[in-house]
């Protein structure tokens, strides 16, 4: 018999600490920034967004994502035997967020790394769980988006730093003889590279280059709409369905006119969008399952209804994952 894998239980998570865009006008104001809320509004879609405290790191987000999660799908810790954990904001240049989070778990022996893929990092990592669990190397995952990228953004430049928050969003991930994630397409071009990448790094105890978020704004949104209609209907291809089967579109969370159009190029409804841009701002690869936790937690989203899930991000890379939830 086939073994397919299905979400169980999904979880998110944000700081307390909640900015509006009012409250970040006053605070760039402080250093020689002008922005308002209606700039923010109109270009973005973003009305409010989350900042982790300094001391509050991404595996510690990611973790109290990781707990709703488990709660929901009515296991322990314990149980779980595959950790993924996507994130571009780590604790430490190494050992992974997923080493750490999983120390915070209180569990110990199955595998737990990081998948960097920006804010497409939870569609790969959703991927490569679902992957290991058809092959039988696991039978119960954990998946978790989490993100602090309050810590990498440039406040001199409003263009980029009134689009990003801080938050986590995970699911559990199990075996199961019913398709739950039935198809999904992965790609990435490296010659993107330059329009949005954080090019520091450290070496010798400091920091070369420029450790703060960089991004052609113009240059990403073309490339976004194209290749997230194209991830889309691969995906749906790969499953025999069309765009007519989709209960509801979940977009990375980056801006409202990328997801828009990206819904209108898949001839669906805006009704199908599900939208948290406009409260959690763009919270990278913890976007996707920060607005599938929110949706299903509301009852928007209901057993066995078809999701689309898709992310577009740095490297650049993106993809789309098809399931039954």
């Amino acid at each position: 018999m086939a073994t397919y894998s299905r979400i169980t239980g999904t979880g998110s998570y944000l700081p307390p600490q909640r900015l509006t865009n009012a409250d970040l006008a006053i605070r760039l104001a402080a250093t020689g920034v002008e922005t308002s809320d209606e700039w923010i509004v109109e270009r973005t879609g973003i009305h409010a967004r989350h900042f982790a405290a300094p001391d509050v790191s991404c595996s510690d987000l990611g973790f109290e994502a990781a707990k709703n999660a488990l709660q929901a799908a009515g296991l322990q810790a314990s149980d779980i035997d595959l950790i993924i954990v996507a994130t571009s904001t780590p604790d430490m240049v190494f050992p992974s967020a997923a080493c750490i989070l999983q120390s915070k778990l209180g569990i110990a022996g199955c595998p737990a790394f990081d998948i960097q893929a920006v804010c497409s990092g939870f569609v790969y990592a959703l991927t490569v769980a679902d992957a290991m669990i058809k092959t039988g190397a696991a039978s119960k995952a954990l998946v978790i988006g989490t993100e602090v990228f309050s810590r990498i953004l440039d406040f001199s430049d409003r263009a980029t730093c009134v689009l990003f928050g801080d938050g986590a969003g995970a699911v559990v991930l199990e075996a199961s003889d019913t398709p739950g994630i039935l198809a999904s397409d992965l790609h990435a071009d490296g010659k993107h590279v330059g329009i949005l990448c954080v090019p520091g790094h450290v070496s010798g105890g400091k920091v070369i280059g420029d450790p703060l978020l960089k991004m052609d704004g113009q240059a990403v949104f073309k490339l976004a709409v194209g290749v997230l209609e194209s991830a889309a209907r691969a995906a749906l291809a790969k499953a025999n369905m069309t765009d007519q089967d989709i209960d509801w579109l979940i977009p990375h969370q980056a801006n409202i006119r990328i997801m828009q159009s990206t819904a209108k190029k898949l001839k669906l409804p805006l009704e199908k969008l599900i939208v948290t841009v406009d409260q959690h701002g763009n919270t990278s690869a913890a976007s996707i399952p920060l607005a599938l936790d929110t949706s299903v937690r509301s009852g928007k989203i209901k057993k066995g209804d078809t999701l689309m899930l898709e992310g577009v991000g740095g490297g650049f890379t993106w993809g789309a994952v098809l399931l039954n939830y």
